[in-house]
């Protein structure tokens, strides 16, 4: 368990950006390095953290915490994961007016969000490359980047519970109509 603390902890605190810039990370240290879970859970993982409630990085600990060593091991790489952001956010309110004015400041937070944005293709890249090659996947794929485009391209006010729900009929229809072929062709 203090592994799993420790190992969480340095990805919260060398992680800036949030839950997307941390997904390289938690998959270099649980599944590369500690092999803790697969590239298959990992997916997995990220799809089902980014559909329930909460954080992503946090909802990724808290599994792979739960898998390693029970409760005890979720509640050690949660608390990991999120002490450092806990901890910075609350020594910065006591500053914060004074901090964004220190131009050094400012200037590093411009570097950071470039540094996340990076960070953020590169997990994208990283799950196009390990997504099986069905050609629904791809489908799904070229019709949520084009609508994510046309949306930002066309600065479309979509809310974001329309979109999940949305994605979640595509699939569950997808679901069904797999599942009946299946039936007429076992018949």
């Amino acid at each position: 368990m203090v592994d799993l603390f420790f190992t969480f902890l340095k990805i919260g605190l060398f992680t800036f950006g949030g839950g997307y810039a941390m997904i390289p990370l938690i998959e270099n240290a649980c599944v590369t390095k500690k092999e803790w879970i697969t590239h298959e859970e990992m997916m997995e993982i990220t799809v089902i953290a980014e559909s329930t409630p909460g954080p992503i990085a946090i909802n990724c600990a808290t599994y792979v915490g739960l898998k390693k060593k029970g409760i005890r091991g979720a509640v050690a790489a949660t608390l990991g994961v999120v002490l450092p952001s806990f901890l910075i956010i609350l020594l910065i309110s006591f500053f914060l007016d004074r901090f964004l004015e220190i131009k050094w400041v400012a200037s590093a937070f411009k570097g950071i969000k470039i540094a996340v944005g990076i960070l953020i293709i590169d997990a994208a890249v990283r799950m196009i490359v390990k997504m099986k090659k069905n050609v629904l996947p791809v489908i799904v794929l070229a019709v949520a980047f084009v609508a994510m485009m046309l949306i930002n391209v066309f600065a479309l006010r979509v809310s974001t519970i329309v979109l999940m729900l949305s994605a979640a009929f595509a699939g569950l229809s997808v679901y069904l109509i797999k599942r009946r072929k299946e039936k007429e062709v076992s018949k």
